[in-house]
């Protein structure tokens, strides 16, 4: 990922501006920059293992702290922010609402604004400047988990090889981020997937050539069931929709 800072900031003024995370009604103090340009140009596949754009994510996104990513496991869950007590705050901007498809890795130096224990949002250049100014470059906000809305069912990429098979699942609704993918065939009963890394799961050989289900589970304790959603001809590098969503 690169990042679109325009000019130094001193990370212990950064630092003397994180008040307690806990705010009024349910908001947590953090901080925002944004990355790309203004056509959000540099949202490649990043460390969730979505491709933004193909994926329908767009450029409502953003990259998340260290801490507040958790080792991919946040992948996928929304929030809405706002800019607070900033002269580049624009005026009546009101909030947005984005979803966590990257990391935004942990760094030395000044502009260390991703590193442990700091809640930070890298948002797309276009999501950022629907509430602050430009030259601000980093502003503070608050922010909180919201529901996820997404359009149509759940969906799973699957890609690898005949030994091991990997499934990328997006678009979910509700809370978002899956703590759990279980996998069956016409045949078969449920087997549990292990997480490769960000929102990419994994299991072993015995899938190809046979029609998949899929059980997929996210932090609230929701679960679905995605019957029989790849048909027994399906090949790598193909995108199935369920009829089921949170």
């Amino acid at each position: 990922m690169s990042y679109f800072f325009k000019r130094g900031f001193c990370f212990l003024a950064f630092m003397a501006l994180i008040t307690t995370n806990v705010a009024a009604q349910g908001w947590i103090d953090a901080h925002a920059t944004f990355y790309g340009d203004k056509q959000g140009h540099d949202t490649e596949q990043g460390a969730c293992g979505y491709e933004v754009f193909k994926e329908g994510y767009g450029l409502e996104t953003t990259a998340l702290s260290t801490f507040l990513f958790e080792n991919g496991a946040k992948c996928g869950s929304c929030y809405e922010l706002k800019c607070v007590n900033s002269k580049w705050c624009k005026p009546g901007a009101g909030s947005i609402k984005v979803t966590a498809t990257n990391l935004c890795p942990p760094s030395s130096g000044p502009q260390a604004w991703c590193n442990p224990p700091l809640h930070h949002f890298d948002l797309s250049q276009p999501m950022f400047l629907k509430f602050a100014i430009y030259e601000g470059g980093i502003v503070p906000v608050q922010y909180r988990r919201i529901q996820c809305a997404k359009q149509g069912g759940v969906k799973f990429m699957l890609s690898g090889n005949p030994y091991f098979v990997m499934v990328l699942v997006f678009n979910v609704g509700g809370a978002g981020d899956v703590t759990s993918m279980q996998i069956k065939t016409q045949s078969s009963n449920w087997a549990q997937m292990s997480r490769n890394w960000g929102m990419i799961w994994t299991i072993g050989n015995g899938y190809v050539g046979n029609t998949l289900s899929f059980k997929v589970t996210t932090s609230d304790g929701k679960t679905i069931v995605a019957d029989n959603v790849v048909p027994s001809n399906w090949q790598f590098g193909q995108s199935f929709e369920s009829k089921s969503q949170f």
